[in-house]
């Protein structure tokens, strides 16, 4: 990854952290983004020490799209290129929670900030072509479905429910961005990471998740061992061309039926361009991306 430089979205803890640490070892540049400044230049310090390479700090909160939007400006500014697009940010809440922009938190930062952030970033990423673009998910997506009448939970939210939605539109996001990118060298290609041992959803857990998380830890894959697929997908020389897939263990694999829905991602992508103002976008697709023959 020597002269690659890769920008990685919540890499100040848990798996974005490792993400960082182990392309930093590789040899790239990374810059690495978190909501609060102490915690992301920490982060910053530990990736330099590994690595020895180029860090730079973004701070944004990613559920304001305000501060996407900064924060893409600030990416456009002073990278001169993006080899590589990690959209690793992404939370759980069990309650609802509403951001400033009026908008359910859980599909404002899981799906909404990473489909905004990318498509701000394409013309530098075309640039930068090759160039990849990975989108870490969850096989939680699998009991994923898409309500277009309440995506915002405004009628009858669950967290769980919440959750494995967001990780369903990350998964058609990524196939349906990269039938809109079939001729750019640009990839895009979506990722389970594992159960990973991290403190994610600790904000505001579900009881069972209360309950459960303590037993399960011995059981867990470490944050190193949780980055491994992504990493993977943002460095392999195999995979420049590879594109609108599905990964897990950095093996390719099928993800859910759903997730290959070609009229509902098209309908996702079109309600959230509407929902984050978008006025540019992808081009319209052309070629579907084939699901792997497992």
């Amino acid at each position: 990854m020597a002269g690659k430089t890769v920008l990685i979205t919540g890499a100040t803890s848990g798996i974005g952290r490792a993400t960082a640490l182990g392309l930093a070892r590789m040899g790239a540049h990374l810059a690495i983004t978190g909501r609060d400044r102490g915690r992301t230049e920490d982060a910053a310090r530990e990736i330099r020490a590994a690595g020895g390479g180029e860090v730079d700090v973004l701070v944004a909160d990613l559920s304001s799209q305000s501060e996407v939007r900064r924060l893409a400006e600030e990416v456009l500014h002073s990278l001169s290129r993006i080899d590589v697009l990690i959209n690793n940010v992404g939370g759980y809440w069990d309650t609802r929670h509403v951001t400033v922009d009026g908008l359910e938190r859980t599909f404002a930062l899981n799906h909404l900030a990473p489909f905004l952030l990318t498509n701000l970033l394409l013309d530098k990423l075309k640039q930068s072509a090759p160039a990849r673009v990975v989108m870490v998910s969850s096989n939680a997506h699998a009991a994923g479905r898409i309500d277009f009448g309440d995506l915002q939970g405004e009628r009858s939210y669950s967290g769980a429910r919440a959750y494995s939605q967001s990780k369903l539109a990350n998964i058609l996001f990524s196939y349906e961005l990269a039938r809109r990118l079939p001729t750019t060298s640009v990839t895009a290609n979506a990722l389970h990471p594992g159960l990973v041992n991290t403190s994610f959803g600790a904000e505001d857990p579900a009881g069972v998740q209360k309950l459960l998380v303590p037993l399960l830890r011995p059981f867990m894959k470490s944050p190193a061992r949780g980055a491994a697929t992504s990493i993977h997908l943002a460095s392999a020389a195999d995979l420049e061309r590879v594109t609108g897939r599905y990964f897990a263990n950095s093996k390719p694999t099928r993800s859910s039926k759903p997730s290959y829905d070609e009229a509902a991602a098209a309908r996702l992508w079109q309600v959230s361009g509407d929902l984050v103002d978008l006025t540019t976008a992808a081009d319209t697709p052309s070629q579907p991306p084939r699901p792997p023959k497992i």
